[in-house]
């Protein structure tokens, strides 16, 4: 099983795995921590991560990146139209309202949702994964910002299930990264809970939540954010000042030209972390646009002035999140501050103001959440053993339930789930109804949605039920919020009430109909790890028999009511099996390109390889002929790799390929087979150097040193007829011969050892016999 936790972020990804002696960060192909969240579509292959962002500037409509930021959203949100400014490529209105991304590739032009890229780099990640694990992966923890609707948690259920993957849990970002700080912890008091404040400025969001730690357990109190803050937009401050400075003195219009806004927002963003550790910063950008090298210069004092808004802006969520805590600032033990936009000076200055401490960095800033949610894939997980921690969150939406008679609700602003409610937890309500009936589940208050974001969640349709026409029949309904922060409704039941007779019914029975029912009624509980174990329920007996002593007792049978679901703006089943065999032939097509490219690198090589060896290792190896052949042909091969082959098949190469090695295969074995003569007739050599120095019988002696010599007369016979050959001429004596007349003097030395180990033969035993009788010697053995 794998536990392996990944950080979807909106500029960069990070994975990491747990192992024996704990968390690691995978790194990717180029040996690198983080992995950008970029998909780029080429002419017939797609690029991602790193090779994908190295394509943004020579390919930027085709480049999709910050696809975070549009799943699970509407094309007309106003939010959503704000971004798409920013993006080079195009988008359009999908028959669903949602999100279509439209390029070209494969010589047409295709179209992508969100979901589709995101589960492109899904893939994508899990290959980096499984090369370092050496394993298959599928399960998984995901990091995920507070602030996700339930649509946007199954937008990524359906991009990761798209690459074949299996998460266990939708975590929230800030969540992850406490349960890392927290769970390593030992010095927390004993006295009290203590509070912790983890602001988190990322990409494009800044989050912030409270955690209260004891022993043992962590608590998310309260989730605040600001999802349309983040490091980007202090880079899009420097952009402005740029583009306006260089349009006064260069008179170009950066806006104008996508690859020149592309290439000064990266220079931006680097010259952002700059400033974070000096007071001032220059930017220099060659042939930024219409052949104009451009130069500006900025320091920190003056880069804050201009971002004083944005600064102003990362109190609010702070001052919320400890609003709806309930907590002040002197009950704060820490403020701990994470994130690849939290690096700038001014903003810990502020959080200092703010919570009356400077904050702290403990937990890596880029590296925390998906380190937290690998540990908690650890927790979720049966092969590894990690101590008891519990782990609390809190929803950061209220959401109400209507059914055909109006809301069911039992909070004073009509939710059935307050905001912060802790999950994954379950809700059990009665209604009495006579025939199907439906149910709608919405968020309660609009004001805690981005503007333009329906109000609707999911609709469940409960039944058909058997019911009396007369009187209507309870139906108890479960209520979920699950692991992932996703709201459903898991199973509904029907409740029918038969008397029996049971005579072994005792009147000291104490299980009644009221505390079943309250039983059943619990607000809130944690999701359980299995199913009732039966259907019946026994109640208290209501009734005894006058003549008998018999007691009828009541039996409530619990019917399951079959309970269907329609998601607002989700994927179909059909949809997400469509995007999936559209996935597995993407990748065979990118995995038939890498095999081309392969092929052709491999040709090239081979070209550059063999003009080398020709001119020096080779050399004196062929005749003129040969070389003058083989030259002409890598040189026409180079050029026809650089202009008419630059985009062929794998067959086309392969077919090249061969043919070079066919002309160069007699002038590679000559070469090979004079080492390999050289180092046979070494080892003859030695050997009959060994064998002369034996000490033998005089006979064997003369026999082992005969051969000796006639081995050796051989072989100088040979290598004086081959040396008189030229190098470039088929060889006359082989490695292969020298080998096997090294083998027979071999075979020749055992057999004398056998010889004269060997006991006398019985033949040569009875004529020792007889030679001693005929000159009169006898033998006794005592």
């Amino acid at each position: 099983m794998s536990v392996v936790g990944f950080d979807i972020g909106n500029e960069n990804c990070v994975i990491a795995v747990a192992k024996q002696r704990g968390i690691d960060v995978v790194l990717n192909d180029e040996s690198k921590r983080e992995t950008p969240a970029v998909v780029s579509f080429g002419v017939k292959q797609r690029f991602m991560g790193l090779a994908g962002a190295a394509c943004a500037t020579m390919n930027p409509k085709s480049t999709i990146s910050q696809v975070k930021r549009l799943i699970g959203r509407k094309f007309k949100e106003p939010d959503v139209q704000n971004d798409l400014k920013l993006f080079p490529f195009e988008s359009l209105e999908g028959p669903d309202g949602g999100i279509l991304i439209s390029l070209e590739y494969l010589g047409e032009i295709q179209k992508f949702t969100p979901e589709h890229i995101l589960g492109m780099l899904f893939s994508h990640l899990k290959r980096i994964t499984e090369t370092n694990l050496e394993m298959p992966i599928s399960n998984c923890v995901i990091g995920i910002p507070s602030y996700f609707t339930d649509l946007q948690r199954r937008a990524f259920l359906d991009a990761a299930a798209i690459a074949g993957l299996k998460p266990l849990r939708l975590m929230h970002d800030c969540t992850a990264t406490a349960l890392g700080y927290g769970i390593y912890k030992t010095d927390f008091s004993d006295a009290g809970p203590t509070y912790v404040v983890f602001v988190d400025i990322g990409h494009c969001d800044t989050q912030v939540c409270i955690a209260s730690f004891e022993s043992g357990q962590m608590r998310i109190i309260s989730h605040a954010f600001d999802k349309n803050l983040g490091g980007r937009d202090f880079d899009e401050v420097l952009f402005s000042y740029f583009a306006a400075q260089f349009k006064e003195q260069y008179d170009i219009n950066v806006y104008s030209n996508a690859k020149a806004s592309i290439r000064l927002r990266a220079s931006c963003e680097k010259l952002k972390k700059v400033l974070s550790a000096n007071a001032e910063a220059p930017l220099n950008i060659e042939c930024l646009m219409d052949e104009k090298d451009v130069t500006g210069f900025i320091r920190r004092e003056d880069f804050e002035k201009l971002s004083l808004d944005l600064q102003e802006r990362i109190s609010v969520p702070c001052r919320k999140a400890l609003a709806d805590s309930g907590l002040t600032v002197e009950k704060l033990h820490s403020v701990e501050l994470v994130g690849s936009g939290s690096r700038i000076p001014a903003i810990s200055r502020r959080l200092t103001s703010l919570f009356k401490r400077e904050p702290s960095r403990t937990v890596n800033a880029s590296e925390c959440v998906a380190r937290g949610c690998a540990l908690q894939c650890a927790m979720l997980s049966p092969i590894f053993h990690v101590r008891e921690y519990e782990v609390q969150d809190a929803f950061p939406f209220s959401i109400g339930f209507s059914s055909d008679k109006g809301p069911v609700c039992t909070l004073s602003n009509g939710a059935l789930l307050h905001k912060h409610h802790p999950f994954p937890s379950v809700k059990i309500f009665s209604l009495r109804r006579t025939h199907i009936f439906h149910l709608e589940a919405y968020y309660a208050d609009l004001s805690e949605l981005p503007t333009g974001v329906s109000s609707k969640i999911s609709s469940f349709k409960v039944g058909p039920f058997q019911a009396s026409h007369m009187e209507a029949t309870k139906v108890k309904v479960r209520l979920q919020l699950n692991i992932h922060g996703i709201v459903t409704v898991v199973s509904a039941s029907q409740l029918l009430e038969d008397d029996i007779v049971d005579p072994h019914a005792r009147s000291d029975a104490h299980l009644t109909s009221d505390k079943m029912e309250a039983e059943s009624n619990r607000g809130f509980a944690s999701v359980p790890n299995s199913a009732e174990d039966s259907n019946l329920k026994h109640l208290k007996p209501s009734s005894m028999s006058a003549d008998d002593g018999m007691r009828k007792s009541k039996v409530v049978k619990r019917l399951d009511i079959p309970v269907s679901e329609h998601v607002y703006g989700g994927m179909a089943d059909a949809e997400l099996l469509e995007a999936q065999k559209k996935e597995l032939q993407l990748l065979q097509q990118d995995l038939k390109m890498e095999h081309t490219k392969d092929k052709k690198n491999a040709l090239e090589s081979y070209v550059y390889e063999m003009r080398d060896k020709i001119l020096y290792k080779y050399l004196g190896f062929y005749t003129e002929l040969e070389r003058e052949r083989i030259s002409s042909n890598l040189e026409q091969i180079e050029e026809w790799l650089y202009e008419d082959g630059a985009d062929e098949s794998v067959d086309v190469y392969t077919e090249k390929l061969e043919y070079l090695a066919k002309l160069l295969d007699p002038i590679e074995n000559r070469y090979k087979e004079e080492e390999a003569r050289a180092q046979a007739s070494k080892g003859l050599l030695d050997c009959i150097t060994e064998y002369r120095m034996l000490v033998l019988p005089a006979g064997e002696r003369d026999l082992i040193i005969g051969e000796c010599n006639k081995a050796e007369q051989w072989l100088d016979e040979k290598i004086q007829l081959q040396n008189s050959l030229p190098k470039n001429a088929d060889p006359i004596l082989w490695s292969n011969e020298i080998k096997r007349k090294a083998e027979a003097l071999d075979m020749t030395w055992k057999q004398i050892m056998r010889s004269l180990t060997s006991p006398p033969s019985s033949k040569d035993a009875n004529d020792l016999d007889q030679r001693d009788e005929s000159d009169g010697i006898s033998m006794q053995v005592d």
